[in-house]
């Protein structure tokens, strides 16, 4: 027998409250009861999004709602400014590419950190640019970008967007959307929500709004105009994910009462353990300016990073990540979002342990959990 823990940044852990309200007998999408789920749900959504206004549901990936980001903003030949440093930095520029917006990109080194100013440059230089597409947390690397200073920025253009793919941010760390000005902000289910995939989200502001009307790009299934109009009447416009929505609202109740402040406390612990950890076993954090989300680690001299992302997976029980893309066999991933506590972390440490051991690896065996240890102590 062997136990599985799922340390991946999405999917992540599900709590056995919200597993149970998903297996109950489906409902109808149609009447008071699913009604009264959604008004919920809306509710506490905002809670999440820090936000006065709707948060609108997708009853898809992520990307959905990234892709809606663009549709329904811009129109073909407008500029976007889109900070390419990672895997999903390159899908906004590819979904731009998709429909006809032309990117101005910012290209930095993959983990590296990143200098708001070189926004204020780029808006400068295109001062007509209408959004700015940046990630919360380049999942693929590991690293955090600064938000709330690149939104300080933007905020002092009237004619631009501030739109972040907080898909591995939200619920993670702080990302309040009023209070920092974001105009678009993106969430996913299967990351600090704690449900499987399926969902995505959209919290809009008031200037959001008024580029949505003059938007001229195609747009069907994410018409975010006529989802934010069923949604005053706790509905979707298409046939919802009804199990995940009924999930939605049980994990959306464990956030509340834990309270984001707790939340963010834990998972910044958990993640600093987790770098603490690996670093006592002589190895190199990826990202410069790490996120807690997810902790990319440089994979040791001579040996592959895939061959640790296996064997923490085959033989461990420990799903974590490999690197993608360029970064693949140089660094793998181990994501503390969610519904992840400190005894994860321990599992995570001791099972890399094994994996450096039997991978040939030179340290002394234990340093590792005992740091992170010490680190989980007032958790």
């Amino acid at each position: 027998m062997q136990k599985r823990y799922l340390l991946a940044p999405g999917p992540t852990q599900i709590p056995p409250e919200v597993l149970l309200k998903m297996a109950e007998p489906i409902i109808h999408h149609r009447n008071p009861l699913f009604e009264s789920i959604v008004a919920e749900v809306r509710e506490n959504l905002k809670y999440l999004f820090e936000t006065k206004n709707e948060v609108l549901i997708f009853a898809s990936s992520g990307t959905g709602a990234m892709e809606g980001s663009v549709t329904n903003m811009l129109s073909a030949g407008d500029k976007a400014i889109v900070v390419r440093s990672g895997k999903f930095g390159d899908r906004w520029a590819n979904i731009c590419k998709a429909y006809g917006v032309e990117t101005i990109a910012i290209e930095i080194p993959w983990g590296d950190a990143m200098d708001p100013a070189d926004i204020e440059k780029a808006l400068k230089n295109n001062p007509d640019a209408k959004g700015v597409y940046i990630q919360a947390t380049e999942t693929s690397t590991g690293a955090k970008f600064p938000v709330k200073e690149i939104a300080d920025i933007v905020k002092n253009y009237p004619d631009t967007l501030m739109v972040v793919d907080a898909i591995t941010g939200l619920g993670v760390f702080e990302l309040p959307q009023d209070k920092w000005n974001i105009d678009v902000l993106v969430g996913g289910s299967q990351k600090a929500l704690m449900l499987p995939p399926g969902l995505a989200f959209a919290g809009v502001s008031d200037k959001a709004w008024e580029f949505n009307k003059k938007s001229k790009l195609p747009k069907f299934y994410f018409n975010w105009a006529k989802e934010f109009a069923n949604l005053q009447k706790n509905q979707t416009n298409f046939t919802p994910a009804i199990s995940l929505i009924v999930g939605l609202r049980e994990s959306l109740r464990m956030i509340k009462e834990e309270g984001l402040e707790n939340v963010y406390r834990r998972i910044d612990i958990l993640a600093k353990a987790t770098r603490e950890g690996a670093m006592a076993l002589g190895l190199k954090i990826f990202a410069k300016t790490p996120s807690a989300a997810v902790t990319a680690i440089v994979a040791p001299e001579g040996i592959d990073g895939q061959a640790i992302y296996k064997s923490l997976w085959k033989k461990y029980g420990v799903t974590g990540a490999g690197g993608q893309d360029q970064l693949k066999g140089k660094i793998f991933r181990i994501a503390t979002l969610g519904y992840a506590d400190k005894y994860d972390v321990i599992t995570a440490i001791s099972a890399l342990e094994f994996t450096l051991k039997d991978l040939g690896y030179k340290f002394q065996m234990g340093v590792g959990v005992a740091k992170a240890l010490e680190c989980l102590k007032d958790l």
